[in-house]
């Protein structure tokens, strides 16, 4: 190697040297800058999706959370319109919540049962109906419902006095979603009616005439029993078993009696006729001439069949005879011949004090009726009774 080769060999070293140096120290310069930006730009993405996917998972997040403290879709309220809205017999909390939803009262099932569970006294909702609104809230809806202030009734049935067996049955069909044929089938399974042994199975008599509330759900064997109940507390106010034993008969036969004084009488007449009915069958003496017959044309009629309202029988009729013809035979008839109300049967128990074995209704508008001791007494009054005939169509 030359000297000059060697002055040449240190330039270019030199050069290369100066140029490794000038890249080392302008770090922006064409080939390194370039570089730089993609990297910059990579960083910059990185972030962007970084910074995204924290955004929607944090979304995600806070939503959630919510979802956890606010609780089952429900309605602000305060509602609108008018829901008459019915708990049913054995309705469940979850149930009411059901057809609460389903009538648009509340927005969710979980609204209602929520609700409920945070109200110790929504186990005494009462069945029954109420008035609710459309899209109430939740809470607002149970606050109703736990008062019992709220509910708006039930269908009522009413059971006039006198009323026989058939004609309670056919009242209480035509004012129920029951049939005739529902009833009686109901009536021929006494053990769930809960009659008294002396009823002897047949509810005639025994249900009791009143008005009657007809709950959801109650079917024909509860609606008997329910008049049956009502018939019970009335005995039991008339202190009907005592007062039987005192008379010297027996329950069945008071309440036999009651149907008979429901039948001929009515108000303060009531314990007369309950005097005369003891006097005929019990004396003294010749029982007024009687023989122990009651002489009661409205047996005579039930016995035959027909309608309640037949006063006037004809000879061939008053002449059948039927267990119920109390002009033949002495005594009590076999059954009770309609329904009396709490009057009669306190005038069984209870008969006015006296000596009558007869009496006339002189005028069937005023009910006025007239008491005798003996039979020509009662061909006084009977003579009045065709007077009283002769000008009025009531006859």
């Amino acid at each position: 190697m030359s000297e000059h080769e060697d002055q040449r060999s240190e330039a270019t070293l030199e050069e290369d040297r100066d140029g490794a140096y000038e890249q080392e120290y302008v770090p922006g310069g064409r080939r390194r800058k370039g570089r730089g930006l993609k990297g910059c730009l990579a960083v910059l993405v990185a972030l962007v999706v970084l910074l995204g996917g924290f955004y929607v998972a944090l979304t995600q997040g806070v939503s959630w959370v919510s979802d956890q403290f606010q609780g089952p879709d429900d309605y602000p309220g305060p509602g609108r319109g008018s829901v008459e809205f019915t708990v049913n017999e054995g309705d469940t909390v979850a149930q009411m919540g059901r057809n609460l939803k389903e009538q648009g009262v509340t927005k969710s099932v979980q609204a209602f049962i929520d609700a409920a569970a945070g109200e110790p006294e929504s186990s005494g909702i009462q069945v029954g109906a109420y008035e609710l609104q459309k899209q109430m809230k939740a809470s607002d809806a149970l606050e109703v419902l736990i008062d019992p202030a709220n509910l708006i009734g039930f269908p009522t049935v009413t059971i006039p006095e006198g009323l026989r067996l058939t004609e309670i049955v056919s009242t209480l069909a035509e004012n129920t979603d029951f049939t005739e044929q529902a009833y009686n089938r109901a009536l021929q399974q006494p053990d769930k009616l809960g009659l008294p042994d002396y009823a002897g199975g047949n509810a005639e008599g025994y249900l009791f005439p009143a008005t009657y509330e007809v709950k959801p759900g109650m079917k024909p064997a509860r609606i008997l029993a329910m008049m049956v109940d009502r018939w019970r507390q009335a005995a039991e106010e008339a202190d009907l078993e005592a007062r039987a034993a005192e008379l010297g008969h027996t329950p069945g036969e008071l309440m036999i009696i009651a149907s008979l004084i429901e039948a001929e009488g009515r108000g303060d007449d009531m314990p007369k006729i309950s005097r005369v009915i003891y006097n005929r069958l019990d004396g003294p003496g010749d029982k007024g001439g009687t023989n122990g017959t009651l002489g009661i044309d409205a047996s005579i009629a039930y016995g035959l069949g027909l309608s309640p309202g037949s006063t006037e029988l004809t000879p061939e009729q008053l002449a059948e005879d039927t267990p119920y013809n109390t002009r033949i035979n002495a005594g009590l008839p076999p059954t009770p011949i309609e329904a009396p109300g709490d009057d009669a049967i306190e005038a069984a128990a209870n008969p006015a004090d006296g000596g009558w074995y007869y009496y006339v209704t002189v005028d069937l508008s005023t009910g006025e009726t007239k008491f005798y001791e003996d039979y020509d007494g009662f061909l006084e009054g009977r003579d009045e009774y065709k007077a009283y005939c002769e000008t009025s169509d009531r006859c």
